[in-house]
């Protein structure tokens, strides 16, 4: 399930709430030739969709050159948020087709930028909570971000 290529940076990410909304957190694991790097935060009172996007956000912009990226999310909504939707969101002036305004449109913007720093990111889903190594790491990561708050 990882990726093969010396020169790509993969990202496994993920984010957590205990309520919705809630205090939540998110978490990041990047890997790169070998290495590893941990990130994980938190908020106080915030929403899973939050928590995920914000781990993909932060995770990007740890990466201080542009790169090539995969990154690996169990939120749907994060995956097809930025492949799918966005592209109408923007042409649309951030709204959605019903004509309200996109949820977290302010993340969502961030996302898009940090996304084109990049040389390309491909967005892959995987199944959260189905044993997966890297992903079950980024949960621990995006828990520990919650226990973070005290």
């Amino acid at each position: 399930m990882t990726t093969q290529d010396d020169n790509v940076v993969e990202i496994y990410s993920d984010g957590a709430c205990k309520g919705n909304p809630g205090p939540g957190g998110w978490g990041a694991l990047l890997r790169f030739r070998g290495k590893e790097k941990e990130l994980f935060g938190g908020e106080p009172g915030t929403t899973n969709n939050r928590m995920e996007l914000l781990a993909v956000i932060q995770a990007l912009a740890t990466l201080n050159r542009p790169c090539q990226v995969v990154v690996y999310t169990d939120s749907q909504y994060v995956q097809k948020g930025i492949s799918e939707w966005i592209h109408g969101w923007k042409a649309k002036g951030w709204k959605t087709a019903a004509k309200e305004p996109v949820k977290n449109a302010d993340l969502w913007q961030r996302l898009d930028a940090e996304r084109n720093r990049h040389v390309k990111v491909e967005w892959r889903w995987v199944k959260g909570h189905a044993g997966h190594e890297f992903n079950e790491r980024a949960d621990q990561l995006a828990n520990r971000g919650v226990e973070s708050l005290g």
